[in-house]
């Protein structure tokens, strides 16, 4: 689910999802920060939660029946070579989510809060930006018109 930490995804089950409201939750006792974290859910993460409506009745992810306890299996390690990924955390999801954001503009103040992240400057450590990101935030001046004498 969109820039969750590996633990809550593991263990993410059906009555912390709204597919109607298009949101899940975190409660404050799952999240790292010690306060609840509201997730709404985008349109690739609603396809997931409807593919995998109906395998469990408790669990989201699950592997014969029963949750997801370890993601590095070889399973995984299989995938990450087919696909040709080298030197990959789990947690490098997080920043990819965040640089993403970054990348289409969303503000500071909404991917604080998408992330869950207590203060802002915890964005800032996740959210990369390469310098052709800042492009856009170059051009806004592009068509004003200064005066000179």
């Amino acid at each position: 689910m969109p820039g969750l930490r590996q633990g809550n995804v593991k263990s993410l089950r059906w009555s912390q999802i709204s597919l109607e409201r298009r949101h899940m939750w975190v409660s404050a006792s799952e999240h790292k920060n010690g306060k609840a974290h509201a997730v709404p859910l985008n349109e690739q993460a609603m396809a997931v939660l409807q593919k995998r409506k109906g395998t469990h009745r408790t669990y989201v992810f699950t592997y014969e029946g029963e949750p997801v306890t370890q993601v590095s299996t070889k399973a995984w390690r299989n995938a990450l070579v087919r696909a040709g990924i080298e030197d990959f955390r789990w947690h490098d999801l997080r920043h990819t989510f965040a640089t993403w954001h970054r990348e289409v503009g969303t503000p500071t103040h909404e991917l604080q809060r998408l992330g869950g992240w207590r203060i802002q400057s915890m964005v800032e450590r996740y959210a990369h930006l390469a310098p052709e990101g800042l492009q856009a935030a170059a051009a806004r001046l592009d068509n004003l018109r200064v005066v000179t004498s």
